[in-house]
């Protein structure tokens, strides 16, 4: 067996965008892998035959994404595999290209094109389909100019790139760069006649809409703002015949995650926010349309509803939410693992997976049950869900298993100094013997409501490669048990900041070949503020890295693009109402006290964690005169090391390696 090493990474392949057939018979879906030499991924489209159990592949222009089925056997999907329309991007224009392909052969065939960037696709119906895209209010009503008119445009852009208006908050985002009064749209496309027209207006954001029950209304949530974006959003019920959409918000401050149409019913999950904050779990709830009746059904439901088991081995989007034959699906973190359930019209609720790991997303068609998963320390692989059977039906990743080292997570349970119930895992290096004694890291996962789990992770599976002990736990604020233990508003640094070294106490209590001379700690983004926070708070650490960090929550209030409602949220402070609580938690404050070599990795376009954050805790550092560096990587935002361009990762991981073998080994 070969140990895993830096550039294994470029082999890896990720899967997204899975959709089962109408009839159940095929699932397609998208496989990501790194191309090296353009520096960027390749995207190809896949299909499963759940009849014949055959599994090929079925594109292969590089660039193909967002499949739909529209009957049985043709699949409709964008692509820019066309030279002139990648210029035509290339040059600014707006534009998203859509092809179709009958998966019992044949070439792709150009089917359409829209003037956007479509981000999500559905079918409603036989002659509509459903889409969000980006609207720029500076492009207007783009898809009905003539050429001449968009010739304009695209003009006056180029001419205007240098400036920035901004008169609204937030006016940019991760990601997405400079938004201001930029949003993400729902329209719908006639396939008849070619013509799109708007759902949704020109101020709102759509974070979520659903499937047609009935191929002529669907619902939505939308959170629409001027000058300042709130955290709450409303619901909305679109007729396509009328044209019309009807707001259904059934409280005010509240925050719909999903809606769907639900056996005659809708049903949605939110929260009002009002006892946990922004972050707060939903509950289930039934809405009737006609009297607006609205009834909870999972009075004791405390989850979330999404993966947040952490991973550096994922790309692309997938389905989570999904209703069918009677039951809504939908996936939830709880403790360490994120698993498929279902719910039934009663607020009954059934688990469905449960083997260690994630359910990354999922698709279900006339009870037939296909998820992308990493499962039993595997990266992604699709799978079927059948009679409580988890049954491997891809194999893209299987060499890993085969051919390289892997580290297994050793789990233990242990309490806190004040009684609290915490668990963690030590990752013991490859080639172990019991005899020597080992440098060891320390990890910690952003967020903070976010988990470490049993799931394949390449840097940590890297550093147990490279001769180290991995610790890593879940303290209090992480999410997988409820809004009591995630919640820790206004303690940043103090409850969790102990959890983490108790964490690390016990670990070399029960791991004696560690050596407590040589250990490192890194963390990203919540991870990074700890990390700073850590090494202006003990000596413990031999070195350390901060990856995409919060140092200073006075200027992540004014400068990020959640800044001004995350930090009053997390810290029940602005810089007005509480200046010095908000001093208080900044890193920034106890760098006079650091003396722990520190290596920052930052981002130029992330704005979740601006640049600034690093370049001041790097700043204090080497002002104080501690052994300090910053890597700054142009192109790449707060996503660097989960989707950043493959040569950027394999540099990030580079230095990370170096820093730490410099310093403890």
């Amino acid at each position: 067996m070969e140990k895993i090493s830096v550039e294994d990474l470029l082999k890896f392949k990720f899967v997204s965008n899975l959709v089962v057939s109408p009839d159940a018979k095929k699932v397609v879906f998208v496989v990501h892998e790194m191309n090296e030499r353009d520096n960027t991924y390749n995207s190809n489209l896949w299909i499963y035959d759940i009849e014949r159990e055959r599994l090929f592949q079925l594109t292969s222009s590089n660039s193909d994404s967002l499949p739909i089925w529209l009957n049985e056997s043709l699949i409709l999907f964008a692509s820019m595999r066309d030279e002139k329309d990648k210029k035509r991007k290339e040059s600014g224009e707006p534009l998203t290209v859509f092809y179709i392909i009958d998966v019992n052969g044949g070439e792709a065939k150009r089917a359409f094109e829209v003037p956007f960037h479509v981000k999500q696709l559905k079918k409603m119906n036989e002659n509509f389909l459903l889409f969000t895209a980006l609207y720029d209010h500076r492009l207007g009503d783009f898809s009905k100019m003539s050429n001449e008119e968009k010739e304009k445009i695209l003009k006056f852009l180029k001419e205007e790139k240098d400036y920035e208006v901004l008169d609204e908050i937030p006016f940019w985002s991760n990601g997405s760069g400079f938004t201001n009064k930029k949003r993400i749209r729902l329209y719908t496309y006639d396939l008849r006649s070619n013509q799109i027209r708007a759902v949704s207006d020109e101020l709102s954001n759509v974070e979520y809409f659903s499937d047609s029950e009935d191929g002529k209304t669907i619902l939505y949530t939308a959170n629409r703002f001027e000058n300042v974006m709130m955290r709450s959003n409303d619901l909305y019920l679109y007729d396509l015949e009328k044209d019309r959409s009807t707001r259904l918000t059934h409280t005010e401050g509240f925050r719909y995650f999903f809606a769907e149409p639900f056996n005659g019913h809708l049903v949605f999950a939110g929260s009002d926010m009002k006892n946990y904050g922004i972050n707060e779990n939903p509950k289930f709830y039934l809405l009737d349309p006609s009297s607006g009746t609205v009834k909870l059904i999972t009075p004791d439901f405390d989850a979330s509803l999404y993966n947040s088991v952490n991973s550096d081995c994922r790309y692309g989007s997938l389905r989570t939410i999904k209703v069918d034959q009677g039951f809504l699906y939908f996936v939830s973190t709880q403790w360490h693992s994120c698993q498929l359930y279902r719910l039934d019209l009663s607020g009954k609720i059934e688990k469905l997976t449960e083997t260690e790991g994630s359910v990354d997303g999922f698709d279900v068609v006339r009870g037939r049950i296909f998820f992308v998963g990493m499962k039993n320390l595997k990266l992604q692989e699709v799978y079927e869900l059948s009679d409580g059977e988890e049954r491997q039906i891809s194999f893209f990743n299987e060499w890993v298993q085969k051919e390289r080292s892997i580290s297994k997570p050793e789990r233990f349970t242990f309490t806190s100094e004040d009684g609290t119930l915490l668990e963690g895992w030590v990752m013991k290096p490859i080639d172990f013997q019991p005899e020597k004694k080992y440098p060891a890291i320390l990890q910690i996962h952003g967020g903070p409501k976010t988990v470490y789990g049993e799931v394949f992770f390449h840097e940590m599976q890297l550093l147990a490669n490279e001769g180290y002990f991995v610790l890593y736990c879940n303290p209090r604020g992480s999410d997988g048990r409820g809004n009591a233990f995630a919640d820790i508003r206004g303690k940043y640094g103090t409850i969790d900041y102990e959890d983490i070294m108790s964490f690390l106490s016990e670990s070399l209590k029960r791991y004696p070949f560690i050596d407590e001379g040589r250990i490192g700690v890194i963390g990203g983004s919540y991870g990074g503020f700890m990390t700073n926070w850590i090494v202006g708070h003990t000596d413990r650490f031999r070195a350390a890295v901060s990856d995409r960090s919060i140092a200073n929550w006075i200027s992540k209030f004014g400068t990020t693009d959640i800044g001004y409602f995350f930090v009053e949220d997390q810290h029940i402070a602005t810089p007005w109402s509480n200046f010095e609580k908000l001093w208080f938690h900044s890193p920034m404050k106890y760098a006079d006290k650091a003396k722990t070599p520190t290596l920052f990795i930052h981002s130029e376009e992330d704005y979740r964690c601006w640049l600034v954050e690093g370049l001041q805790m790097f700043t204090s550092l080497k002002f104080h005169g501690v052994d300090a560096k910053l890597i700054m990587f142009r192109g790449e935002n707060h996503e660097l090391s989960r989707s950043g361009k493959p040569l950027h990762r394999i540099r990030r991981l580079k230095e990370i390696v170096g820093w730490f073998n410099k310093h403890l080994k």
